[in-house]
């Protein structure tokens, strides 16, 4: 609120500015046009052509910078003949203040083109081109947006529409250069991988033919089935061979007939059974014949032979068995040589077909290029044909209707922020550059006083209507500071109390006048002595003569019988007696350290419950100095918004440095309106220190004081808004 007039102009001038800055502006058109880029999703060349997703943006990137290029804009400039456009060429310029008169009194004048050569305009107009054009991809879609500004709005649109259709244009013809292209190159792959597969499959058939690979099999087939037979015939052997060795063992331990194939012949078995009839016979008829028996010794004889040919027949089946096993040994000797052979065959192929193969692999790799190659071929010439390009046209640039810049509104605002970060860094500055005290808790913390008292400013007549008026604010104000000085010693109130200040015009004098009345209001005998030799002002408020006063006491130029005139009682508080000044003296520092300044205040401690002492700024002066060691207690004003810090901290050293009790400190002149909202001490004046009706009254109205509210004396609107609405309101939240 204080800076409110700064706030206020520094805000205006941004205003100002602000229209000032668009006039400056020339006004541009923008037209601008959408085109679809189509990703395809799949890739009519799988190895030669590279074709990204459609969710990766480095294609719509792409794009975008394809459009802003230069060869496009060589394009559209030659399209459009804007080399020898002199509009387009030599434009309004963005910002200047030749704008202002342009928009006043028509175009500027435009350079002649024929002061530049050809290339020149060319030059220029791309450079035009592609400083007013720009590419933007919409969020979330896969269209761009192509924008041309422009002074005139038809331009803009042609141009911009002209962006798009080169750009298709370009695109096709670097889809038939590039298709062209690949079927070249493609044929002079087909020719030489032809050439390169008709050798391979030559040097792969003389190999195997100079090798003689096709007996054993391409892949050695004939070999590994020979060897697979070896080995299935070289098992059945030794399996053949194991058996004829247990029936030769069997022999050998003489259990030959005991062998199963004895057993199973039919021969041996009939032999058998007539030599077994024959036995039986015999011994049938041993009962009854003897062995020399003719028909005894035929049996016998017939026993012999059927034994002898049961024999044979056994031995004969025997050697037949040994027979077999020797054939089996041999057998299995064979089919291992047959086999050593077989492998020696097989390991001398395996070294043949390491040739064989990486020849037939280079076969197999040419033939396989030269068939991708021949579809690759077949393909690219379709896709030749259908020429067809990844682009849409969604919406044509139209004529635009009203300028997009200089934007009024957006200006204004833009300036009217930027005039109010100005005011609030010049009011930073301003705050960090006041050395004054504004607030209680400065004194506080910075001369480590207690603050007595706080007392508004009132201008003019209303400090004195406000003094008279026991009911102000500024009254009360001087009730609480009687208050605290009541309780600043352990005693009480001091009985001598010096008032002063670090600089002149703190109110000082003022407010020991206004302590002695109500120091008096409460029955004590209080006197007050103007000790301001050099520039007295208590006698004007007491309306008396300063012809005779302290100064004839001191100097002893008074009689006794003269010494009660000096004396002025106060009219309005009985009890409150005034003792001025008296006479301008040439040394009054050498008047107040005599001997008869301390018995003066002795002899009147002894008459008066209370004595203040109004004594001289303390810088610069050593009088203050001199009345704090005699005075029981001193009190330093401080008038806020005015007094230095430093004068402050000065004035309080000297006192302290001279042996003076400074009690506290006062803060006079306390303009409430330059106290922010949220501090406490303004709604203290505002309502606490005024009562009754009438100061109820004035709270409601916004006054400040006690008195009733007068027409024009409220306070400003905003404030009362403030403090009935807002502050409740921001308390609550």
């Amino acid at each position: 609120m204080r800076y409110r007039w700064l706030i206020a102009a520094v805000l205006g001038a941004g205003l100002v500015l602000g229209v000032v800055v668009t006039l400056m502006q020339s006004p541009k058109f923008a037209a601008t046009a959408r085109i679809e880029i189509m990703v395809p999703t799949a890739r009519i060349l799988q190895d030669m052509d590279v074709v990204a997703q459609s969710s990766d943006i480095r294609t719509f990137e792409t794009a975008k910078e394809k459009l802003k290029s230069r060869d496009l804009a060589r394009r559209v400039v030659l399209e459009l003949n804007l080399a020898n456009n002199g509009g387009f060429l030599f434009p309004q310029p963005d910002f200047a203040i030749g704008n202002i008169f342009a928009r006043v009194f028509g175009a500027p004048a435009q350079p002649p083109l024929d002061s530049y050569e050809l290339e020149q305009r060319e030059a220029i107009a791309i450079e035009r081109l592609l400083k007013d054009l720009s590419v933007s991809l919409m969020r979330g879609t896969s269209l761009l947006e192509v924008r041309f500004a422009d002074n005139d709005p038809q331009q803009a649109s042609t141009v911009a529409n002209q962006v798009v259709r080169s750009y298709m244009d370009q695109q096709v013809d670097r889809s038939i250069e590039t298709s062209e292209l690949a079927q070249q190159f493609i044929n002079e792959q087909v020719a030489d991988t032809k050439a390169k597969l008709e050798a391979s499959e030559a040097k792969l058939v003389a190999y195997s033919k100079e090798q003689q690979l096709g007996s054993a099999g391409e892949d050695g087939s004939l070999i590994s089935a020979s060897i697979t037979a070896i080995n299935n015939a070289m098992a059945t052997a030794v399996q053949t061979r194991l058996e004829n060795e247990r029936l030769v063992a069997q022999i050998e331990a003489g259990n030959a007939a005991e062998l199963k194939q004895v057993l199973d012949s039919e021969a041996i078995q009939a032999t058998r059974e007539k030599l077994a009839n024959l036995r039986a016979e015999y011994q049938q008829k041993r009962g009854t014949f003897k062995p020399e028996f003719p028909d005894m010794q035929r049996l016998a004889a017939q026993i012999a032979e059927f034994e002898r040919q049961l024999q044979g027949e056994v031995e004969v089946i025997a050697n037949s068995i040994r027979l077999a096993y020797e054939t089996s040994i041999q057998e299995e000797r064979d089919l291992l040589n047959k086999l050593a052979e077989l492998d020696a065959e097989q390991v001398a192929f395996r070294d043949k077909n390491i040739q064989y193969t990486i020849l037939k692999r280079d076969v197999e790799s040419y033939r396989t290029q030269y068939q991708s190659l021949i579809d690759k071929r077949n393909e690219l010439g379709v896709v030749s044909d259908l020429r067809r390009v990844n682009i849409d046209v969604v919406d044509f640039a139209i004529v635009p209707k009203a300028p997009f810049e200089p934007s009024l509104l957006r200006n204004l605002l833009l300036f009217l922020a930027a005039a109010a970060a100005s005011s609030a860094a010049i009011i930073y500055v301003l705050e960090l550059l006041n050395n004054k005290f504004s607030v209680p808790d400065q004194i506080e913390s910075e001369l480590k006083l207690p603050v007595l008292g706080i007392i508004p400013k009132v201008e003019g007549d209303k400090l004195v209507e406000g003094l008279a008026d026991p009911r102000s604010a500024i009254s009360e104000a001087y009730r609480s500071l009687r208050t605290s000085l009541q309780f600043s010693g352990t005693d009480g109130a001091p009985q001598t109390l010096l008032v002063t200040s670090s600089e002149p015009g703190e109110s000082k004098s003022t407010s020991a006048f206004k302590l002695a009345e109500e120091f008096a209001a409460i029955g004590n005998k209080v006197l007050l002595i103007d000790c301001d030799l050099r520039r007295p002002s208590l006698h004007r408020m007491f309306k008396v003569d300063n012809a005779m006063g302290l100064s004839n006491l001191l100097t002893n130029t008074v009689d006794q019988a003269e010494v009660p005139r000096l004396f002025h009682r106060s009219i309005q508080h009985p009890s409150l007696v005034f003792l001025a000044t008296g006479p301008m003296v040439p040394n009054p520092a050498d008047l107040l350290s005599s001997a008869r300044m301390g018995a003066v205040l002795r002899g009147c401690m002894k008459g008066y419950d209370m004595v203040i002492l109004d004594g001289p700024p303390v810088i610069g002066l050593s009088d203050a100095l001199i009345l704090s060691r005699l005075a029981e207690a001193t009190m330093l004003v401080v008038a806020a918004h005015q007094t230095p810090r430093k004068s402050a901290r000065a004035a309080l050293k000297r006192l302290a440095s001279t042996g003076g009790n400074i009690v506290g400190a006062m803060l006079g002149k306390l303009d409430v309106e330059r106290i922010e909202y949220s501090y406490s001490y303004r709604y203290m004046y505002e309502g606490y220190y005024a009562y009754g009706a009438e100061a109820q009254l004035s709270i409601e109205e916004g006054g400040t004081s006690g008195a009733a509210p007068q027409p024009g004396k409220s306070r400003n609107a905003l404030a009362r808004l403030y403090n009935r609405h807002l502050r409740p309101l921001l308390e609550r939240g």
